[in-house]
């Protein structure tokens, strides 16, 4: 990992300052002290996995509704050898979690790294061929599109795009119409199959990209947007006629990058707050910058317009991020806010939807940029852990009738991201099965749960054990079995 940990902070300094400092970063690398005790990400429930697994015909609790027809995979960091006085979680290698389900049955289970140059040298296998930018590491989140599985992170990589088994990856930079990097949250907009992406690069901190993928996998629009200090603006979304940009005082850090340390972000008080509205066709001069209070957010539940002109963009909010030793985040957050925007007054007003610390929100994806009701998110332990993740219920807001509804997971049982797959394509908003891995609190081995979305606190309808411990990861999606794919993955 130190290679790519040089990588980063090499580019992020060499682009705006001089070499000299470029040698300082490098040098104070290598002289960090050992840690005296062992890291938090590297060990315990976030040890990381040492072998790639293929088991076949899973065991299955309950009964898998026969609609589901896909894989569900799950990407996360996965260190395949890294220096523990550098090491930080958002940019440890990248590993994919499949699971794949058709017939009632759970076929299999695979994890595969992501090839970066890194890991094929730590494993001594080839790299996955294709584009490289500033980096390789890919670790954050998957997403179906044009046809195919993405691997993606934010900040210097192109997308990695995966087969049906996980095997046959390659660094695609969208056929060669990508400009720079790309982002882990691109919003589909359910009407066009289009991604919408803030895309903003670890060594140009004056500058990020709007950019619009269609739906065959192609670049059509593309929309370089002036910032200052480096911004990390990890999530972004839609509505029918916005692009809504969070720019938040979490910026590159020449303090960070100086030290030697492997994430280059910090927060900055003297960076100005602001949300942006970019007309979705505008060019940047369009944006109208609103102030806000000093926050910042991983990641939204979704945004839409109202009928008075007004957005009202819904959120995870923390008062502060990376404020201190920058190992993990450091702040519990606020929990689900709505901000209703008024362009005409330049207004940004907050109302707590709930104040339960909680992440991860996910929505019906077929609601992005459009009214909604429902949001489902992953509770968060009481107190901060040192792993970050600990015993906590998912959540299921009914944001219509104020109420919200929970599934606990039992004593020492931990859970990751769950995301929503409709019953359905033509299914109503909620009608379909919630879908995630949960750590057993023997904390040797996990299952892959199923929900029914409209009865959220039930038991699950099934699990798919796994006779292993799956690390915390990130970020996971369902994607659906095209027509002309055979359970193996060959085509039909």
């Amino acid at each position: 990992m130190a290679a790519q940990i040089s990588e980063v902070i090499e580019g992020a300094v060499g682009a705006v300052l001089s070499p000299v400092i470029t040698g300082i970063a490098s040098f104070n690398r290598w002289r960090l002290p050992p840690r005296d005790a062992p890291h938090p990400m590297l060990t315990g429930i976030h040890a990381p996995m040492t072998e790639e697994l293929t088991l076949r015909d899973l065991a299955v609790e309950g009964r898998l509704p026969p609609e589901l027809d896909g894989r569900y995979v799950r990407i996360g960091p996965n260190a395949a050898a890294a220096d523990p006085r550098t090491y930080h979680f958002f940019v440890g290698d990248g590993m994919l979690h499949g699971v794949r389900i058709r017939d009632g049955r759970a076929l299999w289970y695979r994890n595969r790294w992501i090839r970066s140059k890194d890991v094929a040298k730590a494993r001594g296998v080839p790299a996955a061929p294709g584009p490289r930018h500033i980096f390789d590491t890919v670790n954050t989140s998957v997403l179906d599109h044009a046809g195919a599985g993405w691997a993606l992170v934010e900040a210097g990589s192109t997308p990695v795009r995966f087969g049906e088994e996980l095997e046959d990856q390659r660094y695609d930079d969208f056929g060669g119409t990508l400009p720079g990097s790309f982002t882990a949250h691109p919003r589909r907009d359910p009407a066009t199959g289009e991604l919408h992406a803030l895309c903003y690069e670890a060594n140009d901190p004056k500058r990020i990209r709007y950019n619009v993928v269609n739906a065959a996998g192609r670049v059509r629009r593309s929309v370089t947007i002036p910032v200052e200090h480096g911004p990390l603006i990890h999530d972004c979304a839609i509505t029918q006629r916005y692009v809504v940009i969070l720019d938040l005082p979490l910026t590159l850090s020449l303090g960070v990058v100086m030290s030697g340390h492997g994430f280059p972000y910090r927060w900055n008080d003297s960076h100005p707050a602001r949300l942006g509205l970019l007309p979705r066709e505008g060019e940047a001069e369009a944006i109208r910058w609103l102030p806000i209070d000093p926050c910042f957010v991983f990641h939204n539940a979704n945004a839409y317009d109202l009928a008075d002109g007004r957005i009202a963009l819904d959120v995870i909010a923390y008062d502060r991020m990376f404020a201190g030793d920058n190992v993990g985040p450091d702040a519990q957050p606020r929990g689900l806010e709505r901000w209703t925007i008024d362009p005409e007054a330049g207004t940004v007003t907050r109302r707590t939807l709930d104040a339960a610390p909680q992440e991860l929100p996910v929505i019906d994806e077929r609601r992005t940029g459009l009214p909604y009701r429902y949001a489902y998110a992953l509770g968060l332990p009481a107190e901060m852990a040192e792993s970050l993740v600990g015993e906590a219920p998912l959540v299921k807001h009914d944001l219509d009738g104020g109420s919200k509804e929970v599934h606990a997971f039992g004593p020492g049982r931990v859970a990751g991201e769950f995301v929503f797959v409709p019953r359905r394509p033509d299914a109503a908003e909620d009608d379909g099965w919630l879908m995630g891995f949960v750590t057993e609190a023997d904390g040797c081995s996990t299952a892959l749960e199923v929900l029914e979305a409209r009865d959220i606190a039930a038991p699950p309808v099934a699990a798919i054990r796994l006779p292993h411990r799956i690390p915390p990861g990130i970020h996971g999606a369902w994607l659906p079995t095209p027509a002309d794919v055979e359970p193996s993955g060959r085509s039909a």
